[in-house]
């Protein structure tokens, strides 16, 4: 493709694009409101968590429809990591299996990721219910939660991850 031609596509994709969908531009200040769709980290306390809920058997239905073809039936691997599995792995001599289920310290984190990288070709596509419903059935596939448990914010804090005392926190100074 000639030089002009790629400056004429960059120009017209650009143009079409709404200013509001475009990435900010290096040295140039960025708005609280530009930062705010993006800023969307949840942490071990939980600050942030927004409203909804999910089921298990909700979860179940979004899973095979968004996560299984990479994740594998179940979470038990696929074309990419296992979700599930791995208990009692962590121990001297064994070879570690790491999963959700067997290594991840907080339920949060599981919230936090699903929601942002989640599914792969379509990050951030999920909504606050459904990342909440695949939290629950990843969870209940963990032996974590009950099939009949309805995780939102609150219960998702009450979560009591098999391998939380496996992590030692890092004091962070104040900003």
């Amino acid at each position: 493709m000639s030089t002009l031609k790629c400056l004429a596509v960059g120009v017209a994709i650009s143009v079409a694009v709404p200013a509001s969908a475009q990435a900010p531009q290096f040295g140039q200040p960025i708005a609280p409101t530009e930062i705010a769709p993006w800023d969307i980290s949840i942490g071990p306390d939980g600050a942030g968590l927004p409203p909804g809920k999910g089921m298990v058997a909700q979860g179940e239905a979004v899973y095979a429809a968004k996560c299984q073809a990479c994740h594998g039936e179940k979470g038990m691997g696929g074309l990419n990591d296992a979700l599930v599995g791995g208990f009692g792995s962590l121990a001297p001599g064994k070879e570690p299996v790491k999963t959700v289920g067997s290594y991840w310290p907080y339920a949060t984190t599981l919230f936090d990721y699903i929601r942002r990288a989640m599914p792969f070709q379509e990050s951030k596509s999920l909504t606050d219910d459904e990342v909440y419903a695949v939290s629950a059935y990843i969870l209940n596939l963990n032996r974590i939660i009950e099939t009949k448990d309805v995780l939102d914010a609150q219960a998702l804090l009450k979560v009591r991850m098999p391998n939380r005392d496996g992590f030692i926190p890092f004091p962070r100074a104040p900003k």
